[in-house]
């Protein structure tokens, strides 16, 4: 399973209701919503307002991630939103493990996300146990269009080595710089869910199902 989530931070704000119909009905295919606070990250992007509208028009998975100060409150804001995954930063909690057990009472699946600079050796074994996804920033995070930073896949490499030597059940999630010139080895390093903003959407609409498609 290779599943790409296109990131709405690239679409055409105002018209994203029409941006996101063009993947309606596609297998593996999810809509990632980066949600910014301006204190996190530098930027800032749409708050649960919007994010409530998106999830109750669409049946499209969505993908929301944290890049936010106060990730708890945002979790239970969120609760009854019906998102499918929700993604929260290590850097940003001071007890993961435990944000992981009560988001997992709300959410389908729950992931958590690591920085550049954010080594693996900080996700414990019993974080590792219970997370459904782990996002690998290859970008810093908080604006789109960066290039993929090289040293990711060697992150990619060691949580897939750590999924097959434990049975580990995550996802690896990678956002940053992902294109069709290196899905391939993203893909082969172990990653199967890879988000894509400014790939997918600065394509005419009519190519973004075969754009998607480029990357698996």
């Amino acid at each position: 399973m290779n599943i790409v989530s296109p990131s709405i931070l690239s679409c055409d704000f105002l018209n994203i209701e029409s941006e996101i119909k063009h993947f309606e009905g596609s297998k593996d295919v999810w809509m990632h919503l980066d949600i910014m606070d301006g204190h996190f990250v530098p930027n800032l992007t749409f708050g649960e307002p919007i994010i409530k509208q998106i999830c109750n028009k669409f049946n499209i998975p969505m993908d929301a991630h944290l890049m936010v100060s106060n990730p708890e409150w945002h979790m239970n804001e969120m609760k009854d939103y019906g998102l499918h995954n929700i993604t929260f930063h290590i850097e940003a909690c001071d007890n993961s493990l435990e944000l992981i057990t009560k988001a997992k009472e709300s959410y389908p699946s729950v992931g958590i996300s690591i920085k550049p600079k954010t080594p693996v050796s900080d996700l414990t074994s019993d974080m590792l146990e219970k997370l459904d996804l782990i996002l690998v920033m290859s970008v810093e995070p908080g604006f789109g269009g960066q290039g993929f930073i090289p040293e990711s896949i060697d992150k990619i490499k060691e949580l897939d080595r750590l999924r097959k030597d434990n049975g580990y059940s995550y996802q690896i999630q990678v956002d940053g710089g992902v294109k069709g010139d290196n899905s391939k080895v993203i893909r082969e390093a172990g990653a199967n869910n890879l988000v894509a903003g400014s790939y997918v959407f600065k394509q005419p609409a009519n190519k973004y199902l075969n754009i998607v498609e480029t990357l698996r």
